[in-house]
């Protein structure tokens, strides 16, 4: 069975992307069923996290959000049937590329499509609207009259995190890296009720003038901002920083920003926080919180709500609070280029049809 699978180098860091066959899996056995993939979506390999896991494989399988077709299910299965289309994210240590063209998944991976969502917005959007919600409601609480600062909102994460936070009646605030971002947030309105913009202030980082500490603290009146969802932030000064996070603000600066008993919702797995940093959390009674959407495939012990999430989730798709900015699902054959453009964070999100025939189908 052929899918899309990465080898590592010895240093972990040089990633090679191939397609490959790979012996077939099981007869479909308890609680699995066999799905035929209609799409699957590509996002960048957490390689460090696989390695500390002990999940590091020769050859790491790609593509873990996939939406199909169930075609056969195990004599346990409960909650699908044969025909049901179905969407949800493989677990860590699933041994099968997604872009196979059958799969074999535990029913309690998968929930439900709504008829009237495409299967690209489906795998497109299950992992982002996963991470919108636990940055907005397992990490914050996100409640009318919130104010939420949003890093790069303009990206697929970041808009799903600001139609969630606007549905439930925050004010919401964004960055961005260049006008043409700038323009997009600006137009992102919503899909009933009054057409006003989603996002109450966009601030263009890469304007030397603008200044990120005193256009939030400016919006909010100077109490601050409740939540912020950041992508990543700068440790250092620009000086010592990479060339790749130079971009990103600094963490002092969203320290700075925070209201009292606000909350900082953060994708750095490497923040490092010195004394001085910690005293200004104290004293604002403020709090930080590590998104990391891999804890739910980690342990079974919250599986129903996190069923209830993806749940919810296509629902949010189905009645079109949640619209997701993605690219066009690209053929097979392109798979390897794809992912590398991912991995290198070249562009945003990557979705690809199984197969070329299914491409023509839909």
């Amino acid at each position: 069975m052929r899918g899309l699978y990465c080898q590592l180098a010895q240093s972990n860091e040089d990633i090679k992307f191939v397609l490959q066959d790979k012996e077939s899996f099981p007869s479909v056995h308890d609680h699995y069923v066999k799905i035929q993939v209609r799409v699957c979506a590509f996002s960048p390999v957490n390689t460090k996290l696989l390695s500390e896991l002990k999940l590091q494989k020769d050859f790491l399988p790609i593509g873990r959000e996939v939406a199909g077709v169930v075609i056969e299910v195990g004599p346990k299965v409960s909650f699908f049937k044969p025909k049901d289309e179905v969407v949800g994210i493989l677990p860590m240590d699933c041994t099968e590329s997604g872009l196979s063209n059958t799969l074999l998944i535990h029913e309690h991976s998968l929930v439900t499509k709504p008829e009237n969502v495409s299967w690209a917005d489906a795998a497109g959007t299950i992992r982002d609207g996963l991470r919108a919600y636990m940055a907005l409601h397992t990490h914050s609480s996100v409640s009318a009259g919130t104010t939420v600062l949003v890093m790069d909102g303009a990206n697929p994460f970041g808009t799903i995190v600001i139609q969630l936070a606007h549905h439930r009646g925050a004010k919401i605030i964004s960055t961005v890296h260049n006008n043409e971002d700038k323009k997009y947030l600006e137009e992102l309105r919503p899909t009933v009720g009054i057409r006003q913009s989603l996002v109450a202030r966009v601030i263009n980082v890469s304007d030397s003038k603008v200044d990120l500490v005193d256009s939030c603290m400016e919006e909010t009146g100077g109490l601050g901002v409740n939540i912020v969802v950041d992508c990543g932030v700068q440790l250092y000064s620009k000086d010592d920083e990479s060339a790749v996070k130079r971009h990103l603000p600094h963490k002092h600066d969203i320290l700075s920003l925070l209201a009292v008993a606000g909350h900082w919702v953060t994708t750095e797995e490497n923040l490092q926080l010195d004394p001085p940093d910690s005293r200004l959390l104290f004293c604002k009674g403020a709090s930080i919180s590590f998104l990391n959407e891999e804890v739910w495939q980690l342990s079974n012990m919250q599986q129903g709500k996190y069923l209830h999430i993806l749940k919810d989730v296509m629902e949010k798709l189905s009645i079109g609070t949640f619209r997701p900015q993605l690219d066009e699902p690209i053929p097979i054959y392109e798979a390897t280029v794809a992912m590398e453009m991912v991995q290198k964070n070249q562009v945003r999100k990557k979705a690809s049809r199984s197969a070329l025939k299914q491409c023509r189908d839909d």
